[in-house]
């Protein structure tokens, strides 16, 4: 099984406000665009333990589509020193979908869509909302692109993604994934059975 060098993209101003983002193409703000550099300046810098930066420059860097995902890799590369837009994207890495609950915070859901958020809690593994995605889906997706890969690899993509890879490579059970705080600003690696946070739990802010 890969190892996977995972980071989330970059904070946004929706993600600020407790917005779901899904697969609306909010960019990065100002803490997001530093918190993608400062990562790869810390790598660079050898300030992670574990974390060789000839090794991962060597790796295929692979991200989500949108926007913020693109930027952070960019941000990400150019704090590792190497060229910002040289890596690939593949929109099996998109975002989970929350289709007509995009752009709403949890508590507008939960005025406007009562049933459905009662719903999303007694299962959020298999609940998708109107017109969007449920885990289980994003899950078949990931897993695709994962049978493709044919290595260890740098990845940018997002909270959703990151929860099915902890499920499929981690062996995290789905019921503790999709609770699972997915950190803006650190370094996730996943290797098969275990999965480690660097720098270790908690915020950490450059």
């Amino acid at each position: 099984m890969p190892v996977l060098y995972f980071f989330r993209h970059g904070e946004t101003d929706w993600n600020a406000q407790g917005r779901l983002q899904g697969q609306t193409d909010i960019p990065l703000n100002a803490r997001g665009r530093l918190q993608a550099r400062a990562v790869g300046d810390a790598i660079r810098a050898e300030k992670l333990d574990g974390v060789d930066r000839d090794y991962l420059a060597g790796l295929p860097f692979i991200a989500s589509p949108l926007g913020r995902t693109r930027e952070t890799m960019a941000l990400l590369r150019e704090g590792l020193g190497l060229p910002p837009e040289e890596f690939e994207t593949d929109d099996r890495l998109k975002e989970i979908s929350f289709g007509r609950w995009e752009g709403s915070t949890w508590r507008e859901i939960v005025e406007r869509d009562a049933r459905g958020a009662q719903a999303r809690d007694r299962d959020k593994w298999n609940f998708a909302p109107p017109g969007g995605e449920s885990y289980q889906m994003v899950h078949d997706r990931v897993s695709e692109w994962l049978t493709a890969l044919r290595g260890d690899a740098c990845v940018v993509a997002h909270g959703g993604v990151a929860r099915v890879l902890l499920v499929r490579l981690a062996e995290l059970s789905r019921h503790h994934a999709v609770g699972a705080d997915i950190w803006q600003g650190k370094l996730l690696r996943i290797d098969a059975g275990r999965h480690d946070w660097l720098p270790g739990p908690g915020h950490w802010e450059p």
